[in-house]
């Protein structure tokens, strides 16, 4: 059983080794090892995981059994756009997919910013399981982009929203 908790600097290795592996699993079938691991040195690394660990407006959850790391999400609010909180990161471990870990971890991070008013993604779009959960809990497709991520990643992605209610 996995329990959702707030991420501590303690969980900075277990959340590479969890990136690394989702990661590599997930996107190199779309867009190869090289690429992907390019990737993974830049927004993987344990200081820029560190640093939006230590973001004040932002919220990084695990879901942790105690001996394993089985998901991660992590949430910000937009510096551009305001009342929108953008869910950078939402990874489940490919062992422990398909359990409800990606749920409980989405369902979390939707109450986290009681200021938002949307929540807002971006997911490549050959991504047709991660498309499939995000439409299946209320995100709708409002637009695309080029370069997902940040710094011309080259990754097309679609831009996905949801009105959050409270």
């Amino acid at each position: 059983m996995f329990f959702i908790r707030t991420a501590q600097e303690t969980d900075l290795e277990k959340l590479r080794d969890l990136l690394v592996e989702t990661w590599r699993e997930t996107y190199a079938p779309f867009h190869g090892f090289a690429k992907i691991d390019a990737l993974i040195e830049g927004w993987h690394a344990l200081p820029a995981i560190k640093a939006r660990l230590n973001r004040p407006d932002a919220e990084f959850l695990v879901a942790d059994s105690g001996a394993y790391m089985g998901g991660m999400a992590y949430a910000a609010m937009s510096r551009r756009e305001p009342k929108t909180a953008n869910l950078n990161q939402l990874y489940v471990h490919p062992l422990w997919q398909r359990q409800g870990i990606g749920s409980d971890l989405f369902a979390e991070i939707e109450t986290c910013f009681p200021d938002a008013e949307k929540l807002r993604l971006e997911v490549t779009e050959e991504n047709d399981r991660a498309i499939d959960f995000y439409t299946a809990h209320g995100m709708s497709v409002v637009g695309r982009t080029d370069n997902a991520g940040s710094g011309g990643s080259g990754i097309p992605a679609l831009i996905m929203e949801k009105k959050l209610a409270f």
